[in-house]
């Protein structure tokens, strides 16, 4: 799995979670997480969750950090669900060794009572999805500059989760290479 940092903020507006993305953007055709800073205002059309969709919500930030992760081996949608919470997991956990007090439901990540951040997980025909965004300030919701981390700290989080994300799906593809099949003895 690659590991791409952007250096450069880019705003995300909801496009960049479509099939090949990071192909057409960067030339990655592997499994890959991109990673990087900017504002972040979802239009209806790129809108992949109906029930924000039917309940006119807005998905909207002036500063997240975002991840955008997409798998090649399957279009199972449990799965990709199930990485999704892997990487809300992990994320969690940085936060921990940051010192920062975080509660999570599913793949929301709360701090200090308010919602920290945003992620949708869906499938194509060709890959697995996963969009993945904290604020770093935001007015209304939980965000790390609140939560006492600094900018220059925030920002590292890009690195440290997405290498700690690949680090664990390159794990399990090495787990998969050493275990026989149950009954073959």
């Amino acid at each position: 799995m690659e590991a791409y940092i952007m250096d450069e903020k880019i705003d995300y507006d909801g496009s960049q979670i479509s099939s090949l993305w990071a192909y057409s953007a960067f030339g990655i055709q592997s499994d890959s997480i991109v990673a990087f800073r900017g504002a972040c205002d979802v239009v209806p059309d790129h809108m992949i969750d109906l029930e924000d969709l039917r309940q006119n919500e807005s998905i909207e930030s002036p500063d997240m950090l975002h991840f955008i992760v997409e798998h090649f081996d399957s279009t199972d949608l449990k799965l990709v669900y199930a990485r999704q919470r892997l990487f809300t997991t992990i994320f969690a956990s940085v936060l921990a060794d940051e010192g920062i007090e975080v509660g999570r439901d599913g793949d929301d990540l709360f701090v200090n009572g308010k919602k920290l951040s945003i992620s949708i997980a869906s499938t194509s025909a060709i890959s697995q999805k996963i969009h993945f965004g904290v604020n770093v300030t935001h007015d209304f919701y939980g965000n790390l500059k609140e939560a006492g981390m600094s900018e220059e700290r925030a920002i590292n989080l890009l690195d440290i989760v997405s290498e700690k994300y690949a680090f664990e799906m390159e794990d399990i593809e090495a787990d998969l290479r050493k275990s026989r099949q149950l009954g073959v003895f």
